[in-house]
């Protein structure tokens, strides 16, 4: 990982994740499926973060086994956790507006990203997400290990279809 974690919870509860200035955030080679934009210190485009999957699965992540509201069976996910995409792109707000292809947004306090092992999944039963199979990206809460967060609070920040995330202050 390029960048580090630096985490401050003002008394205001902002969340700040600051990422290493020495490194850029590298260019995506493939088609980008992310773009974070908003209270961030590293971009590699116009002043927002574009990842391609390259980028995004080479961030530190999870996969786990789960029961879902959304699909009958139980599936596997896997992708970075929602904190490393944070940490790399420098962010320094206290909640998330993340955004799917239908315009459909939810407001996500940023630190769901670390208080809970939140993950943006790229794969469902190891392959690539297609939008028909809500991806390309999927924020995905650890509903596997606790059994708390299954509830219609959390039901309604786990976005689908995401193609961007708005870090605000």
């Amino acid at each position: 990982m390029k960048s580090f974690i630096l985490r401050c919870a003002a008394a205001a509860g902002t969340l700040c994740l600051c990422a290493n200035a020495a490194t850029a955030l590298e260019q995506p080679t493939g088609s980008v499926i992310l773009t974070v934009k908003g209270a961030i210190t590293q971009t590699n485009s116009d002043g927002v973060a574009k990842f391609d999957q390259a980028m995004l699965a080479a961030l530190p992540g999870r996969e786990a086994m789960m029961k879902t509201p959304w699909i009958e069976d139980e599936t596997r996910f896997s992708g970075p956790y929602l904190r490393a995409v944070l940490d790399e792109v420098g962010s320094k707000g206290s909640k998330l507006i993340v955004r799917a292809l239908n315009d459909y947004a939810a407001e996500v306090p940023a630190s769901d990203a670390i208080e809970f092992d939140t993950i943006l999944a790229i794969k469902m039963n190891g392959k690539p997400m297609s939008v028909r199979e809500k991806g390309p990206l999927f924020l995905i809460y650890p509903f596997d290990t606790n059994p708390n967060l299954y509830n219609e609070k959390y039901f309604t920040r786990s976005v689908w279809q995401i193609m961007e995330i708005e870090v605000v202050e």
